[in-house]
């Protein structure tokens, strides 16, 4: 953290202001280990900082530092609502304070969906994926469309979860296009789990998390939960589930048509991808397609999650727009 000096530059254009925290516990935490928030915000604020035990002086333009302190306060009021200020939570804070939106973030990180077995709460941890959640909530049908790291799939599987232990559902589908193996999962050696383990192993992956490993083969012997590749889902009509697609920008429009006609009653539908990850050889995704076709249907709801909603290491963000910026240089 830059430390403030006699020669500050331009010291007619920067003020000072006194930020306290009156509790020695919550200053430690929402500076930071060795001032690890602090030194975040100076990088992304014209700002500096000077602490001194529980009381910060921030120095810099007038507009920064209230816009600093606000950022501040709103981080403050989080932590005392009993949630952890984690990187992400400060990156997320500074990115809505940047972009000029100060709303309250206890809204966001106190909606817990569900519990994990070892504890952890899981919540949305950006306004984005809050709005995800609620869509999930209110229709029956919802497409989350995203880059990576933006809780897309995660956050489905744990609503579903929820949606299970509340009795809303009897069981949960989680499926996704096989696209490496054409769907022709007959000429790859090995039974059917050891065929289509390789493609499914990231849904396995979230819900040992999210149920423990125990819990997990208890409910997938019992079939309350099914994990299968998307060509194993034609022919069927899937009452009380909650079922959903992952990587749909790989299913192809015949597919996707035909995943969507599965849904019965009482069953709720999540749809989740990345149009910028579309892995097919030939032919159009039916993610892309169902944009233009479904668009403005009750009960059917898109969300679309952006870089400001990855909570991965803060480098995915910038490799996300990275790639962003190629694209539109490319044209």
């Amino acid at each position: 953290m830059n430390q403030l000096t006699d020669a500050t530059p331009n010291a007619e254009k920067v003020i000072r202001a006194t930020f306290r925290v009156d509790d020695n516990a919550d200053a430690v935490r929402l500076f930071g280990q060795g001032d690890r928030n602090l030194n975040a915000i100076e990088e992304q604020f014209p700002v500096r900082f000077v602490s001194r035990g529980n009381e910060l002086v921030i120095v810099g333009p007038p507009d920064d530092v209230g816009r600093v302190t606000r950022l501040l306060e709103r981080l403050l009021s989080t932590l005392r609502s009993g949630n952890e200020i984690t990187d992400q939570v400060v990156l997320h804070a500074m990115e809505l304070t940047a972009a000029g939106d100060e709303e309250p973030l206890d809204d966001i990180y106190d909606d817990t969906i569900i519990t994990t077995a070892r504890g952890r709460r899981i919540t949305p941890k950006t306004r984005g994926q809050k709005e995800y959640l609620k869509a999930m909530r209110a229709n029956p049908i919802v497409f989350g469309i995203g880059p990576a790291g933006t809780g897309k799939t995660y956050l489905a599987m744990a609503q579903a979860n929820a949606a299970l232990k509340a009795g809303l559902v009897n069981r949960i589908i989680l499926t996704r296009p096989a696209v490496e193996a054409g769907e022709h999962l007959g000429f790859l050696p090995g039974d059917l789990q050891e065929k289509v383990d390789p493609y499914l192993r990231p849904l396995y992956d979230a819900l040992y998390e999210i149920l423990g490993v125990n819990r997990f083969e208890k409910e997938m012997g019992r079939g309350v939960i099914e994990v299968a590749p998307l060509a194993f889902m034609r022919g069927r009509t899937l009452d009380d589930s909650f079922i959903i697609l992952d990587e749909a920008q790989n299913a192809t429009p015949e597919q996707m048509k035909m995943f969507l006609t599965r849904q019965g009653f009482g069953s709720r539908v999540v749809v989740t991808g990345d149009v910028t990850q579309i892995d097919l050889e030939r032919g159009s995704s039916g993610l892309v397609q169902v944009q233009n076709i479904l668009l403005d249907i009750k009960g059917i709801e898109f969300v679309y999650l952006t870089e400001a909603d990855v909570v991965r290491h803060p480098l995915v963000t910038q490799i996300i727009r990275a790639y962003e910026r190629y694209a539109e240089r490319e044209g």
